[in-house]
């Protein structure tokens, strides 16, 4: 079942592998029985469900998460249950991808107003004075 990002985007099952290891912290005797922990790669190089721009937004987004081969590993080990584990790690990769879609708004370059160039100017005015009265105190006398 693929995993469906947004109406427009799903990622094949092709695309991802799940891997199950034991979990450590806390499970009472179930913790050294059962692999509850959950690594989802997904191939970030190899998928077709994406364009260039939005796999570009994807490995700045992914950090440390993307390997050298272009895979981006997610582990889930907070539950105690596989499917709530595998449950989250799926949803991390939907709210990464799906962060990865939009793209950034541009910059539009603006200029200051008057006002608050004069301001600023005012302040500047105000700290060299506040400056200029910190020097040595003269005898008038």
């Amino acid at each position: 079942m693929p995993l469906v990002v947004n109406p427009r985007v799903e990622l094949p099952d092709t695309d991802l592998s799940f891997s199950y290891m034991r979990s450590p912290g806390p499970g009472g005797q179930n913790v050294n029985k059962v692999a509850t922990a959950v690594q989802l790669r997904f191939d970030l190089a190899g998928t077709l469900a994406l364009s260039e721009a939005q796999k570009l937004r994807l490995r700045a987004l992914a950090g440390h998460r993307l390997n050298d081969d272009g895979t981006v590993l997610i582990v889930a080990r907070e539950y105690r249950s596989q499917e709530r584990n595998r449950a989250e790690a799926l949803e991390r990769l939907r709210t990464l991808v799906l962060a990865a879609l939009t793209p950034p708004k541009p910059r539009r370059a603006t200029r200051p107003t008057r006002a608050s160039k004069e301001r600023r100017l005012s302040g500047k005015a105000r700290d060299g004075q506040r400056k200029a009265l910190r020097g040595r105190v003269r005898d008038r006398d």
